[in-house]
């Protein structure tokens, strides 16, 4: 996810939200309550075993498979527990920049401006991304890391507090999708600024998605969901014959509740929100979602945006983009592309206005009180 930061320079009052210390593990903490309460899944009474569940940790939050093949041998799910967490951490070795040893983090430490050569798995991520943000005007962006860290948000030390403007121009001069240069025919990605980095936080958790639900569809399974971070893919029904049911939650940072219940077959579900990171200056929100564009955080009403896509490496980016864009002109930009889009505005009155896309209105998507009528 495209992040933001504080906003704060010496003399005005920062109120943050999260304690200093907690900041350094807000990732992961983030993601697994992400994962825990966004995506939540209803359970058919009677059926006490619709489908079986395995769960780990990667790319700093947890994933999970929930496969409706409730027969397998003990010998069998094991086999199956290890090729997923293969899956992954191949994943990890491309494109984690928490590994120094990582392909992404070799080729971000590189100040060279010649051809750096990437498997075809990192390419096809970065031709993605480079899609969404050239179709965006840049509202997607995956070199805008540098821009979050000085807005106090991602894997940084810095106390939260908004950059300079000197600062801030200085780190523009190195972020720019344009500067990124994807060579297809050579298998190459060029730098057009030898400081030009890349995070792909907003896409990877739903290439991995992905990557788990090919191997799922390999070895014949033809039931299943998968969850990394929140990104979700469905293929199928659980054991019982139902529809994979989801819940997207309410954008709210004081309660836990479904805004709407989702039903996925042969479908992924992505979400975008600043409802869970960010922090306060002199009663200013200051969003972790940066608008690449403006360098700055968003300041717009929108709280959260979710999209239905067949593959979750492009719900990923969508959900992005649409958060950055904002109410008006993402609700518009997912219309003219029939994005099958919901969109959650924040009112005055504390309540979220819904904006549905007529793609996202066909799915058949349903209001539902609360999140505890989620079962796990």
């Amino acid at each position: 996810m495209t992040s933001v930061a504080d906003a704060g320079t010496p003399g005005p009052t920062t109120e943050r939200i999260l304690p200093t210390r907690a900041r350094r593990i807000l990732p992961l903490c983030a993601a697994v309550l992400f994962g825990l309460a966004v995506h939540r899944l209803w359970l058919a009474e009677g059926d006490p075993r619709p489908y079986f569940e395995m769960r780990g940790h990667t790319m700093g939050t947890t994933w999970s498979v929930k496969l409706a093949d409730t027969d397998l041998l003990d010998g069998e799910r094991n086999l199956l527990l290890r090729e997923i967490e293969a899956e992954l951490e191949h994943v990890n070795a491309l494109m984690s920049t928490w590994r120094e040893d990582s392909e992404l983090s070799r080729f971000n430490a590189s100040t060279s401006l010649e051809p750096f050569a990437v498997s075809k798995q990192t390419l096809e991520v970065f031709e993605i991304a480079q899609t969404v943000s050239r179709d965006s005007g840049g509202a997607f962006d995956v070199t805008v890391g540098p821009l979050v860290a000085a807005w106090g948000f991602g894997a940084t030390d810095r106390v939260p507090e908004p950059p300079s403007e000197e600062e801030r121009a200085a780190i523009e001069g190195r972020v720019g999708f344009e500067k990124l240069v994807v060579d297809s025919e050579a298998g190459a990605l060029r730098k057009e600024h030898p400081n030009l980095s890349c995070d792909l936080s907003a896409i990877a958790k739903g290439h991995g998605v992905d990557r788990v639900a090919q191997l799922l569809d390999r070895e014949g399974h033809r039931g299943y969901l998968v969850e990394i971070g929140g990104e979700l893919r469905a293929r199928g029904t659980r054991r019982d014959g139902r529809v994979w049911r989801v819940g997207v939650e309410r954008p709210d940072t004081l309660s836990r509740a479904s805004q709407q219940v989702i039903e996925l077959r042969d479908v992924s579900l992505a979400t975008s929100g600043d409802y869970r990171d960010f922090y306060e200056v002199d009663g200013q929100r200051i969003s972790h979602t940066i608008d690449p564009r403006a360098g700055r955080p968003i300041d717009h009403r929108l709280a959260s945006v979710s999209v239905l896509h067949e593959e979750a490496v492009w719900a990923d980016a969508l959900a992005t983009t649409l958060n950055v864009l904002g109410p008006h002109k993402g609700f518009r930009w997912a219309e003219e592309r029939n994005l099958a889009a919901l969109l959650l505005v924040r009112e005055g009155d504390g309540e979220f206005h819904e904006m549905a896309t007529a793609a996202w209105k066909a799915v058949g998507a349903t209001p539902t009180e609360s999140a505890a009528e989620a079962r796990p």
